[in-house]
């Protein structure tokens, strides 16, 4: 991935779902099928891959008899198989099998042990496609010795390397899955995933040479995607074969991509599935991949925290789930409790508080009416209370209305930067009151000079950001 922000939180389905997905994967449905055809008679050889006189009959179990490639599908079902423990191999020398301990997961366990099967699968394949076509590597092989080993140091291929670019490439896709305002469900560009691999952040057109380095990551992703979509990691459409014939021909694909049909040039998306085993991997690399529901069980004061970086889609998703598990009106006590506090983080905690409060029914009222005079809560009380029908609200004072001003500003500040929503608030405050900056700075919250030299940033108008800057510098001498 192109940085070390934090990840936004992903939205997966409920784990038995997942095991259902994993189970109707062709690779591994395969593999279940072969382990259940597998008797006394089956044998191996090294390795424990399935001998040649097998592999018509294993074709035949799973229905493949008439695909020229049956026999290579048989044989990489047999091989995930017995790397998941569905098959295990007894007697090396004889090559014979038994059923593996792991089949019966398939009757007696849970969804969290079809997945973890699905996983080790997942580790076969992704082995797998890190490794270039072997047919390819014919000639760097060490025949004078007789050792029939492929000797690496001859090979321009880096294992490690290989296998890096491949994990970033699926970190990449990842992000752009879960990112607000990124892929979402739709599918990715391959020649959009390869840049991003490639092209550096601050380069602007790329050169000849990018463009090639672009078009030959594509081609390589095109190869390893397809053995990724029979695992079901992701939906593959691949690279158009006329497309493939040009690079064929010897000839670097140095134009831009024809972007009226991208499509051609191949378009991934991670499944479901997919998104569950790359944020499995992720996590067993110390990479901290948030769920939506991961906070269900913890605090007001976690969910808070932890919600003020997520985009505001996956924020309410967890909020939701967090509200679902208690009764509204100690859930609302304690998101008023958790919302206190005069640090950087608390303005953009009373907004997720406010947020969360507004999926809370009228059960909540007796706590929103416990903290109308809290200077720091009185304000979204008021709100929440004027929206829920009350008509007994004391009205807030004028040091209250300045207060709640700050605080959103300086939330909105943490959330969006200086986006063109907060530039529109901050024009249609200094216009519904003359004297807004006049008063302004006195307002005792700590982010005060920090919101009004925003707002001279924010404002268009020269004379009112002027306004703005002073009453930031007033504001902070008088803190001083």
């Amino acid at each position: 991935m192109s940085d070390s922000s934090p990840l936004p939180p992903v939205r997966l389905p409920a784990e038995a779902e997942l095991a259902r997905d994993a189970l109707a994967t062709p690779l591994l449905s395969r593999a279940v099928r072969l382990a259940r055809w597998a008797g006394p008679d089956t044998r191996v050889g090294a390795g424990g891959d399935l001998v040649d006189e097998q592999l018509p009959a294993a074709a035949a179990e799973l229905g493949l008899t008439d695909d020229e490639e049956g026999a290579a599908y048989a044989s990489e079902a047999w091989r995930i198989a017995v790397d998941t423990g569905l098959v295990e191999v007894v007697d090396e020398e004889e090559g014979t099998v038994a059923v593996g301990d792991e089949l019966g997961t398939l009757t007696s366990g849970g969804p969290a042990d079809v997945l973890g099967l699905w996983l080790g699968a997942l580790d076969t394949v992704l082995a797998d496609a890190s490794v270039p076509d072997l047919d390819d590597l014919v000639d760097a092989m060490d025949l004078e010795n007789g050792s029939g080993e492929i000797d690496f140091s001859q090979l321009d291929w880096d294992p490690e390397a290989e296998a890096e670019f491949l994990e970033g490439v699926l970190g990449n896709l990842y992000l752009l899955t879960v990112s607000e305002g990124g892929a979402g469900d739709g599918p990715v560009p391959l020649p959009a995933l390869a840049a991003s691999m490639i092209v550096p952040d601050d380069m602007g057109e790329p050169t000849d040479d990018v463009l090639e380095q672009v078009s030959d990551a594509m081609m390589r992703l095109d190869d390893q995607f397809r053995l990724l979509d029979p695992v079901g990691l992701v939906e593959f459409q691949p690279v158009d074969e006329a497309l493939m014939a040009d690079v064929d021909d010897d000839e670097p694909v140095t134009e831009p991509f024809d972007e009226s049909d991208v499509s051609r040039y191949g378009m991934v998306r991670l499944t479901p599935l997919g998104l569950y085993g790359v944020r499995a991997r992720m996590l067993e690399a110390g990479i901290d991949a948030p769920a939506v529901g991961d906070l269900a069980d913890k605090g007001a004061d976690t969910l808070l925290d932890s919600t003020s970086t997520f985009p505001q889609a996956a924020a309410q998703a967890e909020i939701e789930q967090w509200l679902a598990r208690r009764e509204p009106l100690g859930a609302a006590r304690e998101l008023l409790a958790a919302a206190r506090g005069a640090d950087e983080g608390a303005p953009l905690r009373r907004l997720r508080c406010q947020q969360a409060l507004s999926l809370v029914g009228a059960e909540a009222e007796p706590a929103l009416r416990e903290v109308l005079d809290d200077a720091e809560l009185g304000g979204l009380a008021r709100v929440w209370l004027a929206e829920h029908g009350a008509t007994d609200v004391p009205p807030p004072s004028e040091d209250l209305v300045f207060w709640l001003t700050v605080d959103t500003i300086a939330a909105q500040l943490s959330l969006e930067g200086n986006s063109d929503e907060l530039q529109a608030l901050v024009e249609g405050l200094a216009a519904q009151h003359s004297g807004f900056f006049a008063a302004a700075w006195r307002v005792d919250h700590p982010a005060t000079a920090d919101v009004l030299e925003a707002m001279g940033r924010l404002h268009p108008d020269k004379k009112v950001a002027k306004e703005a800057r002073k009453a930031a510098f007033k504001a902070r001498s008088a803190a001083q």
